[in-house]
């Protein structure tokens, strides 16, 4: 028989913790003697327990003893029993059995890996007895490749057939190439060619087997006090839309300055020089544009088409332009049913005038390595130390200068027993290079 618990007040704080911890009460570590004697009490006085054994006191219902526990222990959950093997054959009484199939017919894709895919499909009885009377000898699933196209109306990149036995509801199909849209169908093959659908798949992405080239990064400065829920910080772009925005981008640019540059082309060339001749046309009635992006000067007056001036439609009643040599007669110039005659030294209608202009031009290349491991492997390339993410992938990029790089890739696992290499060169030459940065740019007189 156990011995009584002495008084409290005489137990040292040791004593006392091991009650309260006993007793679970709470932070009992950071109590004080007297707090640790009234929090003992109190439990006393509600469980209506006098001096209890210290060797075996009560502890809650809630938290039943270890058979067996010893004395001083802390007592161990235990957890209940499970209900006798009668009441669990009692559960599913009364549910009705799961059916077969739910006569819809469908066929659902999903990517399993980068490798493969699986697919499981329910088809009514009904539905194949009806393909079957149409021609249908053999069950098989089709595998198409729809990126990037309209499947309904546009011919696939690529199909795999695989036959399957009429009792099947499932298959795991190999992918030919990651990275891309695939859809699923299922149906009849008839000996005479035709394809008989049963079901199709909605478009599924494969993930690629390589790591994701999509590399963007935001700096940004956050104060410590700032709410940041529901703010964006930067909108990501995938690789190709920002490429397709660059380009547009470049297009536009380009678009403009040689607008600009061919109006002031066309309107240099055609009215640089141009002189009125008394009893002739004022030009500020015969001219009514002459800047278009072809690079012709057009009159529209009325009547010009008598006149023998071009119309819109750059046919008019001349028949040729000519020009005249050293010494001319008139000033300006003179028009004549036949022909138009324009005076002018060194004047050319359609020759443009010189002109300045800059260009330029950059490239170059880079070379990125990139891969995947164990996350606690060590990589080395070329000898050094590559620093792994969390998830094991890892990339490396530097500048690809004209010669050889020797890239030994070595990966060891986190006990040093296994071992992986792949040896890489790469070779790169530039037979010719007439390049320029913008800055370096100078002007460049051209015709």
């Amino acid at each position: 028989m156990s011995s009584p618990r002495p008084p409290l007040e005489e137990m040292t704080l040791r004593q006392l913790r091991k009650v309260a911890s006993e007793y679970e009460v709470s932070r009992y570590s950071r109590m004080r003697k007297t707090e640790l004697i009234e929090a003992i009490q109190s439990i006393d006085a509600k469980r209506g327990l006098g001096a209890a054994p210290v060797s075996a006191p009560k502890v809650p219902a809630v938290v039943p003893a270890m058979a067996g526990a010893t004395a001083g222990a802390t007592p161990a959950y235990t957890a209940p029993a499970p209900p006798p093997v009668e009441v669990l054959a009692t559960v599913d009484e009364g549910l009705a059995d799961l059916p077969s199939g739910y006569g819809e017919s469908r066929i659902v894709l999903m990517p399993r890996d980068p490798q493969w895919a699986y697919c499981y499909w329910d088809i009514p009885h009904t539905h194949k007895d009806e393909l079957r009377r149409q021609g249908g000898s053999r069950l098989a699933l089709r595998f198409y490749d729809v990126t990037d196209i309209n499947f309904m109306t546009q011919t696939p990149h690529s199909l795999q057939q695989y036959e399957c036995d009429e009792m099947a509801r499932e298959w795991y199909l190999p992918i030919p190439v990651s990275d891309r849209d695939y859809v699923a169908e299922i149906g009849y093959l008839c000996n005479d060619g035709r394809w008989l659908v049963l079901a199709r798949s909605l478009p599924v992405h494969i993930p690629p087997v390589y790591p994701s080239d999509w590399v963007e990064d935001h700096f940004v400065t956050v104060d410590w006090q700032a709410d940041l829920r529901g703010k964006t910080v930067a909108a990501l772009k995938h690789p190709s839309q920002r490429a397709a925005e660059s380009t547009n981008a470049i297009y536009d640019e380009v678009y403009a300055m040689t607008q600009a540059t061919e109006a002031q082309r066309v309107a240099g060339s055609l009215f640089g020089s141009m002189q009125h001749v008394p009893g002739s046309m004022a030009p500020e009635k015969a001219v009514s544009s002459y800047v278009f992006p072809s690079g012709a000067g057009l009159w529209a007056v009325p009547g010009a088409a008598a006149a023998g001036v071009p119309t819109m439609s750059g046919i008019g009643a001349f028949n040729e332009l000519t020009m005249s040599g050293a010494g001319f007669t008139g000033a300006g110039f003179t028009m004549s049913g036949a022909g138009l005659t324009m005076s002018g030294a060194g004047f050319s209608a359609s020759a443009p005038p010189i002109r300045p202009r800059k260009f330029w031009l950059v490239a170059d290349a880079e070379l990125i390595v990139y891969g995947a491991t164990e996350p606690d492997a060590t990589v080395t390339i070329g000898g050094q130390p590559i620093k792994l993410n969390s998830d094991g992938t890892f990339r490396f990029q530097m500048s690809f200068q004209d010669g050889n790089i020797d890239y030994p890739i070595m990966a060891v696992a986190a006990d040093g027993e296994q071992t992986r290499a792949i040896h890489m060169t790469f070779d790169r030459a530039t037979p010719s290079r007439r390049t320029n940065t913008k800055d370096e740019a100078v002007l460049e007189w051209l015709p």
